[in-house]
């Protein structure tokens, strides 16, 4: 699975684990990632997407047709 949101671009964030002695290790904040399939009328098949919470929402709201032309621009691969 891919390590970003194919339509958001949402990656990994870093910061710092704080202890109660305020001592700073580092860590990743990681996004909630899916893997989420949808049928693509115009392409005539199903389009499995890695997606975060927020991308799956946002394809709900703008639509499917919409999100590919998206992906495509960004030049990501449509499996």
């Amino acid at each position: 699975m891919t390590k970003h949101c194919q339509i958001l671009g949402t990656r990994a964030g870093t910061g710092n684990r704080v202890s109660h002695s305020h001592r700073k290790t580092r860590r990743r904040f990681n996004p909630n990632l899916q893997t989420k399939r949808y049928w693509v009328p115009s392409l005539g098949r199903r389009v499995t997407l890695t997606l975060s919470a927020r991308g799956i929402k946002t394809i709900d709201r703008i639509g499917i047709e919409a999100a590919i032309v998206r992906i495509a621009k960004q030049g990501e691969d449509v499996a």
